[in-house]
């Protein structure tokens, strides 16, 4: 295990070093498939991403698919530290993308590597390293899932504390528009569109969606932008804004945007409708590995990679959640550890049988 935690580590400082923002990840992604390759693994590269299966795989077993990113946003304006500078201090390693999901990533390929070679395992393993985390990215996880065959299940490596999320939000985001009539501001012309928005605005603000998840708690509803006129003395004829919504599992986004549409009188558009809410059964076989060992369960706020997977996920990884996108952000040494001797326990229950 030491060996393990010590080659992860050093792998995590090497990842680091290179900057990795969403749609330039050829570094990190050279990086990992040499990485593969000095452990004896071949690897295989679709874009961006990198994955691997393991030395025994059978077409006909069952398939786990082990999946963490390589890709980091850009870092926070108020770093202190040169961000793709790894170093540790007082049990801790610092760097860009060292919590999310740095650790994760590591933690999972090295659980991997222990189980890569044995014979005789119940399911087949897929490590896969993404691409496009961050900006939910058509050429991530969603572009490279088509290539790996049929996937049972799957653990998302993203910062829980190594806490079960065996639910997440699912999201939404609408761009509306507000129109009125052009006029000059000193007399008596024209239709105000930011106040035509205003109304809107106040809606999504106090609007309370009446069934709400016991795992994921309500639909959240979040005006995040505000775009509106051309000068001072011009009554704007269009206001737009940005609505960031977060929809539990008792919701489809269709239901939302019905409801939506039948409250205001801007012009909405989804930009997308791929980011599902999703679940995982609670007596799915990985979840019910992690409660043996003692793992608590929760439904997770934030989204991953796991809303664009068509098959049960159980989000888990090392790191905080609270650390993500922070500047300095770090992750302590001892949560790598922990994190690859729990992922590496919990395969084993599986591995069973």
């Amino acid at each position: 295990m030491d060996r393990l935690h010590e080659n992860a580590v050093a792998l995590l400082k090497r990842l680091i070093a290179v900057p990795s923002f969403s749609k330039s990840e050829d570094g990190t992604a050279s990086l990992i498939e040499d990485f593969f390759i000095s452990r004896g693994v071949k690897p295989n590269r679709y874009f961006k991403n990198v994955w691997a299966l393991n030395k025994h795989y059978d077409a006909s077993m069952p398939t786990i698919l082990l999946n963490s990113h390589h890709d980091t946003v850009k870092p926070n304006k108020d770093y202190t530290n040169d961000p793709f500078y790894a170093f540790e201090r007082d049990g801790k390693l610092f760097g860009l993308g060292s919590n999310d999901a740095g650790g994760c990533l590591v933690a999972l390929i090295a659980a991997f590597l222990y189980f890569y070679d044995k014979p005789g395992l119940h399911y087949n393993l897929i490590m896969a390293a993404s691409a496009e985390e961050e900006i939910s990215g058509i050429n991530g996880i969603e572009a490279l899932l088509p290539q790996l065959g049929k996937i049972d299940c799957a653990i998302v490596g993203e910062p829980t504390l190594m806490d079960m999320a065996i639910a997440e939000k699912g999201l939404l985001v609408l761009d509306c528009t507000a129109y009125g009539k052009s006029g000059h501001a000193a007399r008596d012309e024209g239709e105000n569109a930011i106040y035509k928005a205003m109304a809107d605005i106040d809606w999504f603000k106090n609007y309370r969606f009446p069934k709400v998840s016991s795992l994921l708690g309500p639909v959240k509803m979040n005006v995040t932008m505000v775009n509106a006129g051309t000068q001072h003395n011009v009554v704007p004829a269009e206001c737009t804004f940005t609505v960031d919504i977060r929809i539990n599992e008792c919701y489809t986004h269709e239901d939302v945007l019905e409801i939506v549409r039948s409250h205001v009188e801007c012009e909405i558009k989804p930009r997308s409708m791929r980011l599902r809410s999703t679940s995982i059964p609670v007596d799915h076989p990985l979840v019910l590995a992690g409660l043996e060992l003692g793992l608590k369960s929760y439904g997770s706020a934030t989204m991953s990679d796991k809303a664009l997977m068509p098959f049960p996920a159980l989000k888990m990884g090392p790191g905080d959640s609270a650390r993500s996108h922070m500047a300095d952000e770090f992750i302590f040494l001892d949560e790598i550890r922990s994190g690859i001797e729990v992922y590496i326990k919990l395969l084993e229950r599986l591995m069973k049988g």
